[in-house]
Formats: C-alpha cells, sequence, structure tokens
C-alpha cells in the first residue's frame, strides 16, 4: 500500500538523502583503475557510520554489503568483491542509508579513467532520462506519465529500458509501493500524490534490453553482454512537484 509521509517524515528523509548524497560523493573521488570493489564497499561503511546512518542494504534480502557496485555488463546489486577496476570500465553504485528509521537510496554510474565515447553517451543519456521523469513528478500525473518521458527519451537515443527492474515508493521500508516503471503509456498506473515519497531510476542498456542471473547469486547482467547504466534520486511529491532529496544543497 502506498503511504503519504507528513511534512516531519520528509524532513527526515531529507536528512538522511543528504548524508547519503555526502556518502556518494566521497566515494566517487575514490573510483580509480587499480581499486578493487571491495575497497569502495570498506570505505563506503566507514563514511556511512561518520554520517550517523547504517546501511539498508546491508543484510536486505541476505545482501551481504553497504553498496552494490557493478561494472560493465552488470546492470544491478552486484556485490563487492576482489575485483579490480580497469581503465575504460564504467561502475555503478547504489547506496542506501537508514537515518532516523528512515531510508534514503541513490545510484549513480561513472567512468573509471577514461571510457570510451559510446560509453559516455550512455551515461549521459540515463542521466538526462532521470532529469525527464523528475519533471513529470506533480501531484495528478501518473507512473506512466513518468515511465512514458523515460522510455521515449531512451529510445529515441537507440538504447533500451531495462523493463525487468523499476524505482519504487521509500520510507521506513527500503522498498515500498508504488512500482516506478521506466515504460509506460501516458495516464495509466497509480496516480501521483503529494506526500509520496519515491525513487526513479532509470536502467538502460546499450543492447536489446535483456538481463539474466549473475554468478554472485545477486547480481543482474545484460542477456547479451552489452553495457547497462543506472542513475536514481529519491524524492519528495509537493504542491509544485519532485523535491528531490538526495542532494547535498538544499531543496
Amino acid at each position: 500500500m502506498t503511504t503519504i509521509k507528513t511534512k516531519e517524515e520528509i524532513e527526515i528523509m531529507r536528512e538522511a538523502g543528504r548524508r547519503l548524497a555526502l556518502v556518494l560523493e566521497d566515494l566517487k573521488k575514490a573510483v580509480r583503475p587499480g581499486i578493487k570493489t571491495m575497497e569502495l564497499n570498506r570505505l563506503a561503511e566507514s563514511l556511512i557510520s561518520k554520517q550517523k546512518g547504517t546501511p539498508c542494504f546491508k543484510g536486505y534480502d541476505d545482501f551481504p554489503a553497504a553498496i552494490c557496485t557493478s561494472v560493465n555488463d552488470e546492470i544491478v546489486h552486484a556485490v563487492p568483491s576482489a575485483r579490480v577496476l580497469k581503465e575504460g570500465d564504467i561502475l555503478t553504485i547504489d547506496a542506501g542509508l537508514r537515518y532516523k528509521g528512515y531510508d534514503s537510496d541513490m545510484a549513480f554510474t561513472l567512468p573509471v579513467g577514461k571510457a570510451n565515447p559510446e560509453a559516455l553517451r550512455l551515461l549521459r543519456v540515463t542521466k538526462k532520462a532521470l532529469k525527464r521523469g523528475v519533471k513529470k513528478v506533480r501531484p495528478g500525473n501518473t507512473v506512466g506519465d513518468l515511465g512514458n518521458a523515460i522510455q521515449r527519451y531512451v529510445e529515441s537515443q537507440g538504447f533500451s529500458i531495462i523493463k525487468d527492474l523499476c524505482g519504487h515508493g521509500i520510507g521506513k521500508e527500503l522498498q515500498e509501493d508504488p512500482k516506478i516503471l521506466n515504460y509506460g503509456k501516458r495516464g495509466e498506473g497509480e496516480e501521483l500524490k503529494e506526500g509520496m515519497v519515491i525513487c526513479i531510476e532509470p536502467i538502460v542498456s546499450m543492447g536489446d534490453g535483456t538481463m539474466k542471473e549473475g554468478d554472485d547469486g545477486f547480481s543482474f547482467v545484460t542477456g547479451d553482454g552489452s553495457l547497462s547504466a543506472h542513475f536514481e534520486h529519491m524524492m519528495a511529491i509537493t504542491s509544485k512537484g519532485a523535491r528531490v532529496l538526495t542532494e547535498i544543497k538544499s531543496s
């Protein structure tokens, strides 16, 4: 069931989101060729602790780490490991921070060193698709309005939506209703209402948009081995539109 948050709850979630954004800014600075993804996970745990939060991914559905570190064709949920990042890889970091009983969730994809131009274009398109979705956030619009805006832009750029994955509501639980699809038809799906807090997260591949399970038991990878990118923000729905909560600066 979709829940409506009070102003007080949204302010707590805003603080959780701000603290998470600070953690991810520091993680970005640590990404370089030669670092192991497990080292990024250790750093994330330390940074989350310094922000007086706890990692809400760790233990969720038995996930063993504080962050997901998905590389190249890994779409989501890859477990940090002894894998060494190489020049030209693209890395998706997905993380969550719990603060005062409320969860926050955010993700981004970035190049490791210098990536090839088409990989960089994939990142730009996915990030812009998120912005297209955010612009459709207002009371009275529907989940289908958001998904349609994301899908039309991504496909116009020659890329594919991973349709088996989606965004979600969030609050005292990491995953709440409604599901926020990255595709759809205008006017269809659940209506957005003031006080809802949702995560919009376009997940895009260079290939045909299919996926399969990865070898670590948690991750998903593209079915055709193509690169994948993922950007996510958590936001509250206000009378004026989206208030992004996973940003460092006040909004």
